[in-house]
């Protein structure tokens, strides 16, 4: 379960739901390199402030649930995750390389996700709407989220 990160400015809950795909969706997640990954997550939060609340795999992607600290970038954590994984598990496993004809083992791209701890957004406006104590609730603003295509 996620806790409250107290640091001397501010406390948080971030929290992300990462996608990782195995490169041409080749199934080599298999179980040794599934507890390789699980060792070198544990390795990767003692170094850096990622902390992995649960780590499923299938054959050809994995999913990691992530708590971090507002400093660390969402793109900043996939690509330490990615690279520290593909690098040991390439030098650890060589037969995993050989089955991606040498090649990388997760595809560029990735899925992740923020993950609220305390309830969907509507359970987020409703707190906000009663926290409203002094005088009554009054919307300055609201609009849908919007798609930024590079």
């Amino acid at each position: 379960m996620s806790i409250y990160i107290h640091k001397s400015h501010n406390v948080t809950v971030l929290l992300y739901h990462l996608v990782c795909v195995a490169k041409y969706r080749r199934a080599v997640l298999t179980e040794p390199v599934d507890t390789l990954i699980k060792q070198l997550c544990l390795e990767i939060s003692k170094r850096h402030e990622i902390h992995f609340i649960e780590i499923g795999t299938d054959a050809d992607h994995i999913h990691f649930l992530i708590q971090t600290v507002p400093t660390m970038a969402p793109q900043r954590i996939v690509q330490i995750i990615k690279s520290i994984t593909a690098r040991e598990v390439f030098k650890q496993i060589p037969e995993v390389k050989k089955q991606l004809w040498g090649g990388q083992l997760w595809t560029k791209g990735y899925f992740i996700n923020t993950v609220g701890r305390t309830g969907s957004e509507n359970a987020v406006k409703q707190y906000v709407k009663s926290e409203s104590k002094e005088k009554e609730y009054q919307l300055i603003h609201s609009a849908q989220p919007t798609v930024f295509d590079h």
